[in-house]
């Protein structure tokens, strides 16, 4: 979700008084329906910061309101009509591998994967990513005499449309060093790739050999 309103960006203009946070709900509701109807496995959801944007709002313009919980993200999604587990800010994935959304404390790099990275050297575990809006990852191995171990930064990209008059107000010149994409990480046992999809901008990709759009 993006929730540009209500939130501190807002504060204080006409954008705050649109309403739009229902509209967006009632859009993010359909994609999960839309998802369901062709998965039925477990889904695991990690907060973002623009996930969280209307339940800070509220915590911070009318804390009376805010024990509601009328604007948390699982609420307002409604998680559990659509069977989808909000998870921690660092959830375990795999062996040795966590995924976070990367607004908690990291320093941003404009290196693509690179914040990933310097995560992953941080916690002492492979991280995969969003919040960047890049799509990358980076190894570092150390070690000596065959005995080596790898971490992985993995950044898993963003779908947004930013073309001309599609793209949030707060990118009116579009995202020049931002790439679209995602990542699917295959896991058995303690073995785990990471595998990047990059989309075009008119939204296709190519995966196990074909174009899907």
């Amino acid at each position: 979700m993006d929730f540009p309103t209500p939130s501190r960006w807002s504060k204080g203009t006409a954008e705050e008084f649109r309403g739009d946070v229902f509209r967006d709900v009632e859009t993010g509701k359909r994609l999960l329906g839309d998802l369901r109807r062709g998965y039925d496995g477990p889904i695991q959801f990690i907060a973002g910061n623009h996930d969280t944007r209307p339940a800070e709002y509220l915590a911070k313009y009318s804390p009376a309101l805010a024990t509601s919980n009328a604007f948390d993200i699982d609420v307002l999604l409604d998680f559990n009509s659509h069977g989808v587990e909000l998870v921690g800010a660092f959830h375990p994935i795999a062996p040795g591998w966590i995924a976070t959304h990367g607004h908690k404390g990291f320093s941003l790099s404009a290196i693509p994967g690179r914040t990933a990275l310097n995560a992953a050297k941080t916690i002492g575990r492979s991280v995969v990513m969003g919040h960047v809006h890049k799509l990358a990852m980076c190894p570092d191995t150390t070690g000596y005499q065959g005995r080596t171990s790898t971490l992985w930064g993995v950044e898993v990209g963003h779908v947004m449309d930013t073309r001309p008059g599609k793209a949030p107000a707060y990118l009116p010149r579009g995202a020049a060093n931002w790439q679209s994409g995602f990542a699917v990480l295959h896991i058995d046992g303690r073995r785990v790739r990471p595998e990047l999809y990059p989309m075009q901008p008119d939204g296709t990709f190519i995966a196990d050999g074909k174009v899907w759009n």
